[in-house]
C-alpha cells in the first residue's frame, strides 16, 4: 500500500512540475501587452493587454483578446510548410500584390526584435510587449 501512494504522489509531483504553476482554477496566465501598427498609413498605433497560459502560445492570447474587445479582430491562414500565418489585424490583410504582410516584433527596453516563429508556435513571457506592425517587404 505504501508503495501505491508512494507511486500516486511521484505521479502528482511530475504533472505539477512539467506543467508550470497551477492556480485552483487552473493553469497560471500571464499578462502580456499587444501593439497595432501600420508603417504605410497615418493610423494611431493602439495598444491592447491580454494574458496568455503558462506555457501556451501567441494565438491563445489572440483569441482572448478578439473575444473580448470588440475593436480587435484578426485572421490567420495555415501554410502546409510555415503553419499558422497572421492574415489580417482589424480589418487590414497582407497581400502578396501589394507585398505587404503583418511583421511580429517583440520589444524590450526599446529594443525590437522580429520573432522567429509565428503566432501558432511563439510563447509570451509575463509583462511582454508584443508589436504587430503592417509593411512592405518590396519598396524600402
Amino acid at each position: 500500500m505504501a508503495l501505491g501512494t508512494a507511486a500516486l504522489l511521484s505521479v502528482a509531483f511530475f504533472l505539477l512540475s512539467t506543467q508550470g504553476a497551477v492556480t485552483n482554477t487552473g493553469p497560471a496566465t500571464l499578462p502580456i501587452r499587444l501593439s497595432v501598427e501600420n508603417d504605410l498609413s497615418n493610423m494611431t498605433p493602439e495598444s491592447y493587454s491580454s494574458t496568455v497560459v503558462e506555457g501556451g502560445v501567441l494565438l491563445g492570447a489572440l483569441r482572448r483578446l478578439q473575444e473580448t474587445q470588440e475593436d480587435f479582430k484578426f485572421t490567420v491562414k495555415e501554410d502546409p510548410d510555415f503553419g499558422l500565418l497572421l492574415e489580417s489585424v482589424n480589418g487590414v490583410a497582407g497581400s502578396e500584390r501589394e507585398q505587404t504582410y503583418w511583421e511580429i516584433l517583440l520589444e524590450s527596453s526599446g529594443e525590437y526584435s522580429r520573432l522567429d516563429v509565428g503566432v501558432g508556435c511563439y510563447k509570451p513571457k509575463a509583462g511582454e510587449h508584443i508589436i504587430f506592425r503592417f509593411s512592405t517587404w518590396g519598396q524600402q
